[in-house]
């Protein structure tokens, strides 16, 4: 009888040990990436595992993996409620085990140092956990280097991503088998957001949270939908992270098209649910041409301890995928050198987007207005661009340059004492890459820089009736933003023509001459800074601008145009 009764509760115990279990059950709540340079830790990486529920599992047959492997089964082990666990490589548990509880298994998973996905995955094959890590969640620019852990704050909050993550405190530099040295209350009362969204196929259509999804809130259809006469047929959470979930329309997009996406209803793993709408474009997108994708704007002598960046902007009606783009500059021979492809991952492009590269999205906001935080795309070990001279070059996926700046310090305004920090800002989108004409100084106003939105010296060349026309009748050459230089358009009717360009003083005498035998084409135009021919400011008041039009035919024209410059009084 006793026997009965032992081998029934062995019976009713063994399903609560063995299979029941539910995500975030237990959690992987430290991690040992980069045990190099060693701090007080064994030169070896590891993860730690704790059970955050009220019930003891057997951790049998249960795995880790990270985004290209996955390890050997875990050995018959009990991981007791609010416990810790050390796994790690065979030969690492010996200097291990001396700081906790630790078991092995073959085919550790290599952790990347700048990031990576785990997952741990139960016997069943379903995922209890999973975290998407990267050098940024230290929190720390020392750290980060090496020899450190990563800690989760608060296990209670599993799903909340790099805010519930930073760099351990203990001056061992971990804290494996024991509980983590940044142990807080991390409460999370934010609702999940869409992000973004892609397609992989005509008919199918990845949607982007900022943070883990509920799996069955995730997976309900009449949380979403989409314009453009399509209807949604199917959808399902995306593991092992569920930050993503899968859309199939009932009929295929249309290519040029943009469709806008609304979810709704979605919960995170705390059930802080989307209060309103959320909203994503997505569509086809194509490979650009010259012309589609082009360098707008390019910060290449950055502040000490700042980065370069780059600003693209698609000047086309195409969606374009960063993960198909690249940017590079030119080796001394002249080569293209430095291919960077601009995203890992499927980043859309939409026309009139500005798309910032930098190596540091943090630093970038703290030394500019960054409107746009979510086109910044973040690019370790970036070409460099020289404080002096260099070459920025674009590339579309079939490694052809679509655009090409090759710029000089001497680009920058002639009255800035400085130019440190002062990012170069393309005037027109449409006027040509290669021409110093074309490129500004960032006006002061917009505190030197407008990476993510429209340049503060933004101008499009419009069309003119007149022969020549300037733009505006009164400028200010003062870098503020605002109507800092002169525009002189002109348009004729028949090619071979040069131009000489010179402007006068209200006393008749020659300032500046600003174009010498300038070969024409049916339209163009110059710009004058307000400077004369030693680079010197000129003072406030009327000015003559004298356009001298030629060809070898003989035939000749003559247009007297007058500007004022004025500026802002102190």
């Amino acid at each position: 009888m006793m026997k009965q009764a032992l081998s029934f509760l062995f019976i009713l115990l063994t399903p609560v040990c063995l299979l029941a279990q539910n995500r975030y059950d237990i959690v992987i709540d430290e991690i040992m990436a980069d045990p190099s340079p060693q701090i007080g830790l064994p030169n070896n990486e590891w993860i730690e595992l704790k059970n955050t529920s009220t019930i003891p599992f057997n951790l049998q047959n249960w795995r880790i993996g990270d985004a290209g492997s996955q390890s050997g089964p875990m050995p018959n082990f009990i991981l007791q409620p609010d416990s810790m666990v050390i796994v790690c490589t065979g030969s690492a548990v010996g200097t291990l085990s001396i700081f906790g509880t630790t078991i092995s298994v073959t085919s550790f998973p290599s952790l990347d140092n700048d990031g990576d996905q785990l997952f741990l995955k139960a016997a069943n094959g379903m995922i209890i956990h999973a975290v998407s890590y990267n050098s940024s969640w230290y929190q720390n620019e020392v750290k980060k280097e090496g020899g450190w852990t990563l800690e989760m704050i608060d296990t209670k909050n599993p799903c909340a991503g790099s805010s519930n993550w930073k760099a351990s405190s203990n001056t061992n530099g971990g804290t494996p088998g024991k509980k983590n040295s940044v142990d807080a209350l991390n409460t999370d009362n934010t609702a999940p957001q869409l992000q973004r969204a892609y397609t992989t196929d005509n008919t199918t259509i990845i949607l982007v949270f900022d943070e883990p999804v509920d799996s069955l809130a995730g997976a309900t259809l009449t949380s979403y939908s989409i314009d453009g006469g399509l209807s949604l047929i199917s959808t399902v959470a995306l593991a092992p992270l569920f930050t993503q979930v899968q859309l199939k329309t009932n009929t295929a997009l249309t290519a040029n098209t943009i469709y806008t996406i609304t979810a709704n209803n979605i919960t995170d793993c705390k059930g802080n649910r989307i209060g309103s709408a959320n909203k994503a474009k997505v569509g086809l997108p194509a490979d650009p041409v010259a012309g589609d994708w082009i360098i707008n704007e390019i910060l290449f002598n950055p502040r000490p301890n700042g980065f370069d960046y780059i600003e693209l902007y698609n000047n086309s009606n195409k969606i374009l995928d960063a993960a198909k783009l690249y940017i590079a500059n030119r080796s001394s021979a002249g080569t293209v050198s430095s291919i960077k492809v601009l995203s890992t991952i499927p980043h859309y492009i939409f026309p009139g987007d500005h798309m910032v590269i930098t190596e540091d999205a943090v630093n970038l906001a703290l030394n500019y207005l960054v409107q746009n935080p979510g086109n910044v795309l973040v690019i370790s070990s970036a070409p460099s661009f020289p404080d002096d001279e260099g070459t920025v070059v674009a590339l579309n996926f079939q490694g052809e340059v679509v655009d090409e700046v090759k710029y000089k310090d001497d680009w920058h305004f002639k009255l800035i004492d400085n130019a440190e920090a002062v990012a170069l800002e393309r005037i027109d989108p449409a006027a040509p890459s290669q021409e110093e004409a074309n490129w500004h100084s960032a006006a002061s106003t917009a505190g030197y820089g407008t990476p993510t939105y429209k340049n503060s010296q933004y101008r499009r060349t419009e069309p003119i009736n007149a022969v020549i026309d300037i733009l505006p009748k009164v400028f200010s050459p003062d870098n503020d933003g605002r109507d800092d230089i002169a525009v002189i358009q002109y348009q004729i009717t028949e090619p071979g023509y040069v131009a000489n360009i010179t402007i006068f003083d209200a006393a008749g005498r020659p300032i500046r001459n600003l174009v010498r035998n300038g070969t024409m084409g049916l339209s163009g135009y110059w710009n004058w800074d307000g400077l004369d021919d030693k680079g010197l400011k000129l003072p406030v008041g009327a000015y003559v601008v004298l356009a001298e039009l030629f060809n070898l035919q003989g035939k000749k024209y003559l247009h007297k145009k007058t500007i004022v410059l004025a500026r802002k009084l102190n």
